[in-house]
């Protein structure tokens, strides 16, 4: 996916061709069955919706791209597989890795929290447990959810996710 979505390493409204990350289909009129532009306009519902579906958080990703704040989605994904992890030792390593890559004031990509609750996380990650990441997370989500999500259904690539969709499915039924 990553390849597919190198063509939007530029600004958000500089992108030449958003269709690289849609499903992939041996013609257009399969596209239009594998992203329906119903599925595109639910993305606009609600933040978990886009969230929740592929290709939608693909898009919603490659945008934090353009933004230069990915890293605010990859931490909430990083999180999310956190959760998932049964074995406490590999809980504390994961928990650690976490930290390092985003947390830490030297994280290389660092997200964007207040001091206090860094500080609050850095204690929990002592003796961290599934839920240990829950309180930052949710201050990521809110804070994507909030500032880049709105961006992100007024941005040109979502308009073109949602145009391109309506125009296949068009020529689909023709």
């Amino acid at each position: 996916m990553k390849t597919r979505l190198g063509c939007l390493s530029n600004k958000s409204d500089s992108y030449s061709d958003f269709s690289e990350f849609l499903p992939p289909a041996q013609d257009t009129s399969a596209r239009c069955i594998k992203l329906s532009t119903d599925e595109v306009v639910r993305w606009a519902d609600s933040f978990d919706v886009l969230l929740s579906h592929k290709y939608g958080l693909t898009a919603f990703r490659a945008f934090l791209k353009t933004e230069f704040s990915d890293e605010n989605i990859e931490f909430w994904m990083a999180c999310e597989d956190y959760k998932k992890i049964k074995s406490s030792a590999k809980l504390v390593s994961r928990a650690n890795k976490i930290y390092r890559e985003f947390i830490d004031v030297k994280a290389p990509r660092e997200v964007n929290i207040d001091c206090r609750t860094r500080e609050v996380t850095r204690q929990g990650l002592e003796d961290p447990n599934s839920s240990s990441l829950n309180d930052i997370q949710a201050k990521v989500y809110s804070l994507m959810e909030k500032d880049s999500y709105p961006r992100f259904l007024r941005s040109r690539m979502y308009q073109d996710i949602l145009n391109n969709t309506r125009s296949h499915c068009q020529r689909r039924s023709v």
